[in-house]
């Protein structure tokens, strides 16, 4: 009987422990929503990182999560430190460890600021050096290649050319594609209301080849409409049951075309977004105007598309200056 007894003290202490920690990150996801205004994809992966934080601490750090800060208290760097530890041995990349930190940061800074805690101990992890990271993409001939490939006739053939159109000529990123809606075309001033990260918009030009492909998708869209709502709804881009395009599905169509013209790579949609910008890095175009057409907030996420441009232009030197090289010829 008395064995019976503990086992429920014990049950219902685990119990309570959980749900308080439950209920710290529910008033955070609120805050995230109300006072800091954080997009939706935000919020959804700092929870991610909040719920396998916690199922770290009920495994690891039982007593840290009770009273739904108090003993969030008691958490220093060096549980932290530990919970990256343990994603560390599981290979997770660099740039998902460097979120959970962002997201660990953000967390306690609220539950400071609500006097559940003393000190952050986020602030004093730091946040894993990334990897350097060179964006892939088309050559232009592999892009003509694709942007050249005959489509059927039909509605659907149609949308997909117009999609990968407006990919190219923009260099907008898939959630910004999908996100379209009719309003935000201006043929007559060949531009584009682009809804992009943080909720900020953005105005870009459009070239006359994308648009006459949009007319032509846009001229027998209303087959796609199904009901009254998806009409007031207006996206650009619908699927086969009359709804806004999922990027999954997006993804699908663009490795149909890839696979139908030829080009035997992996191609995603942001290495259509990168081709964007590294052709026009090519061309001759400034830094802060492709800054300014991709969205980018920092001038160094822009930046890396300099590299790429050098090191092709040291490959087109080294391949073709008679005195590159060095050896007999250059002596």
């Amino acid at each position: 009987m008395l064995s019976w007894l503990f086992y429920f003290i014990d049950f219902k202490k685990r119990f309570v422990n959980e749900t308080n920690m439950k209920n710290a990150i529910r008033d955070f996801e609120m805050y995230m929503a109300t006072e800091r205004d954080l997009s939706p994809h935000t919020r959804k992966n700092y929870l991610i990182d909040l719920k396998q934080f916690r199922e770290f601490l009920e495994e690891h750090h039982p007593s840290l999560i009770q009273h739904g800060g108090e003993g969030l208290s008691q958490v220093d760097y060096l549980v932290i430190r530990s919970f990256l530890g343990a994603l560390y041995r599981k290979k997770v990349k660099k740039t998902t460890i460097g979120r959970k930190v962002a997201a660990l940061r953000s967390f306690f800074n609220y539950l400071l600021r609500e006097g559940r805690v003393e000190v952050n101990p986020a602030e004093l992890v730091q946040t894993p050096k990334t990897e350097k990271y060179m964006p892939t993409f088309l050559s232009v001939d592999d892009m003509n290649t694709l942007l050249n490939m005959s489509h059927p006739s039909d509605i659907r053939g149609l949308r997909d050319m117009a999609m990968l159109e407006l990919f190219y000529s923009t260099g907008i990123r898939l959630s910004e594609l999908t996100g379209l809606n009719l309003s935000d075309i201006d043929a007559a001033q060949e531009l584009v209301k682009v809804h992009g990260k943080g909720r900020k918009d953005r105005i870009v030009p459009v070239g006359r080849q994308a648009l006459i492909a949009l007319k032509a998708y846009l001229d027998k869209r209303e087959a796609l409409v199904l009901s009254e709502a998806d009409r007031r709804d207006s996206p650009v881009f619908l699927g086969n049951r009359g709804k806004r395009l999922v990027q999954r599905s997006v993804q699908r169509i663009l490795d149909k075309a890839v696979l139908m013209s030829g080009i035997s790579r992996k191609v995603s949609p942001h290495a259509l977004r990168h081709s964007f910008a590294t052709h026009l890095m090519d061309a001759g175009a400034d830094l802060r105007s492709i800054q300014e057409l991709l969205g980018h907030e920092s001038l160094s996420t822009t930046q890396k598309y300099t590299s790429v441009s050098v090191s092709r232009l040291m490959e087109v030197y080294d391949k073709a200056h008679p005195k590159a090289r060095g050896g007999p010829e250059s002596a």
